[in-house]
């Protein structure tokens, strides 16, 4: 019996799938952010901790462990000097193949075929899986990058917040519930960005999306121009050449309608997740009814 193990390390937590060879779930696994930025030594174990559940829950032995081939998407990997690192990571598997938690999420999303996904989420990125190529668009990092994103959203939150305390501008329903959160108090809010994380911000980004929905004037700018972004975003995809594009991401569902019909209609629905992309980059094929 040769088993798989795939294993979804992102940023916000890290997530593992075990399977017999043909498909079966037998043991999965979850835990907390599992990104290069967390150390290499955190990284390890974290990945150590999620493999462990999931063997743990199949009841597998030594000599199961053994045949077991893994794939995990890292977020975070194509820093420089993070792949020559992983080489250090100790497994008891058969064999272990790395790559970018971008590029298990299009593995799966597209059944292993060619197309892209544009993922938002936290940040936000695009990747493209061609014939020939292989690349991604956007994603460089908060705040430089991450447009249309959770946190970005949650970044516009805060500059209208201090603006409307300051009275450069007027305050709404929305400005009103962030700064709630500091007690209406400048100091305490730019003691909080002074620490914030882009997590920290993107959990503004329900609250932005709450108000837009409720049609506050400022969150619904926000989330217009997040929108903006985002279209952009799908129609470079395009111009690169892809032949489809999934949508993902755990905004994804709450800013699909404040995207216009047009570009919907060009979107297509994902055929699986991305731990089935990774499961795919372990080596497991799954057979398609015919």
């Amino acid at each position: 019996m040769t088993f798989y193990l795939g294993v979804d390390a992102g940023g916000s937590n890290c997530r593992s799938r075990l399977i017999k060879s043909d498909g079966t779930v037998i043991g999965t696994g979850a835990t907390g952010p599992a990104n290069a930025r967390i150390g290499m030594d955190n990284l390890y174990a974290t990945l150590v901790e999620v493999t462990d559940q999931a063997i743990r829950e199949a009841g597998l032995g030594a000599d199961d462990v053994r045949r077991i081939h893994a794939g995990m998407g890292i977020a975070g990997i194509s820093r420089p000097g993070v792949k020559e690192h992983l080489g250090d990571f100790v497994f008891p598997f058969a064999s272990v193949a790395y790559e970018t938690d971008a590029y298990i999420a299009n593995l799966g999303a597209n059944a292993g075929g060619e197309g892209a996904i544009l993922i938002i989420g936290t940040g936000s990125i695009a990747h493209i899986r061609l014939a020939d190529s292989c690349f991604t668009i956007g994603g460089y990092g908060f705040p430089i990058s991450d447009e249309g994103s959770g946190a970005a959203l949650g970044l516009s939150a805060m500059r209208h917040a201090l603006r409307a305390l300051d009275g450069r501008t007027r305050r709404t329903p929305l400005s009103s519930a962030v700064t709630e959160r500091f007690d209406h108090d400048t100091a305490k809010a730019i003691a909080w960005m002074d620490e914030a994380t882009p997590r920290d911000y993107g959990s503004l980004a329900p609250l932005v999306m709450d108000y837009a929905e409720a049609d506050d004037a400022i969150a619904r700018s926000i989330v217009e121009d997040a929108a903006l972004h985002i279209e952009r975003f799908i129609e470079t995809i395009f111009e690169r050449g892809a032949p489809r594009c999934v949508l993902v991401g755990g905004l994804a569902p709450r800013m699909m309608p404040w995207l216009r019909a047009r570009t919907v209609a060009r979107l297509s629905s994902a055929m699986g997740d991305p731990l089935d992309g990774a499961l795919r980059l372990a080596g497991h094929h799954p057979v398609t009814a015919s």
